[in-house]
């Protein structure tokens, strides 16, 4: 049984006992005619699930956040890469460039390493969001929202962009960032 399983058991296990607990009344006695679960167990029983599915849902709001934000800075990034261009100022444009580039890799890896060190720890808890998508190979382990394929568009673009850093134009620059939208909008918008 996978640790996750055994960590909801006895989560389960635990709520019904201090059901039956705060009840006062042993489990015999509250068992009813029917022979059927007791209502107040199945009623404590779906307040945890509620919490659990909130749980999940709270994550996957995160992540959308910390994806929102990475894009939000990369537009400000190209912002200041263009102004950076045309006040013919090459050491800004190339910092700005280069911070661009950082902000899209994050696009691909769910945000940076102090995420990444999040992630490791709910994937050895054994929490992981998408296990169905990670067993079709859709999902990279531990990943919320962003797909392998949509991690592969924004690490593609990071690189490109990172190459243009060197020597930054304003139309390359632009072309680029079109293909973060283009990908943006087919695997993290459809997302939300």
């Amino acid at each position: 049984m996978s640790r996750r399983l055994l960590n909801l058991s006895n989560t389960i296990r635990l709520a019904i006992a201090l059901s039956l607990l705060a009840l006062g009344v042993p489990a015999a006695a509250q068992k009813p005619p029917d022979g059927g679960t007791p209502a107040e167990m199945v009623a404590t029983y779906n307040t945890l699930a509620d919490g659990l599915l909130a749980l999940k849902r709270t994550e996957e709001n995160l992540v959308k956040t910390i994806l929102a934000t990475s894009r939000a800075h990369g537009e400000v990034q190209l912002m200041h890469a263009k102004k950076a261009i045309t006040a013919n100022d090459a050491a800004a444009a190339k910092a700005a460039v280069e911070a661009m580039a950082a902000d899209v890799a994050q696009l691909g890896t769910e945000g940076d390493n102090a995420i990444a060190a999040v992630r490791k720890r709910l994937i050895e808890a054994g929490q992981h969001h998408n296990a169905a998508g990670e067993a079709q190979g859709i999902f990279d382990e531990g990943y919320v929202i962003v797909t392998k394929v949509a991690k592969r568009a924004f690490l593609d673009s990071s690189k490109a962009l990172a190459m243009l850093a060197r020597d930054p134009k304003a139309d390359a620059l632009e072309a680029e960032w079109k293909k973060v939208e283009a990908a943006w909008g087919q695997h993290i918008a459809s997302a939300r």
